[in-house]
């Protein structure tokens, strides 16, 4: 069962990169509609991509802000304040802080 849970991990970590993609590809199709009302068509492709580029980056702070608030969805997405994954969760070893000195069992604080 601990693949799964690595498994439903990857996604989440994949999940931000697809968000920010679907909002910088909205911004330049709805950009888009409006592409009769330029004079000419460079005009329009070139304001697509700035509003692409606007949203995506707009997306990706409004994540991390959002990362950087919630612990309950940084604990779990097992990312740190910046949104890096924590890799240490993976270990099959506990953290040296939660083994009591020389009995190898968790402490129960």
């Amino acid at each position: 069962m601990r693949w799964l849970g690595i498994l439903v991990r990857i996604v989440g970590w994949l999940l931000t990169p697809l968000v920010v993609w679907a909002a910088s590809f909205c911004a330049a199709w709805v950009l888009l509609q409006a592409a009769p009302h330029f004079e000419q068509p460079r005009y329009a492709i070139v304001a697509a991509l700035v509003a692409a580029l606007g949203s995506g980056i707009g997306v990706m702070l409004l994540w991390v802000q959002l990362l950087r608030r919630s612990p309950r969805l940084r604990h779990s997405l097992h990312v740190d304040r910046e949104g890096l994954p924590v890799i240490d969760d993976i270990a099959a070893e506990p953290p040296p802080d939660k083994v009591q000195a020389g009995s190898g069992k968790e402490d129960p604080r």
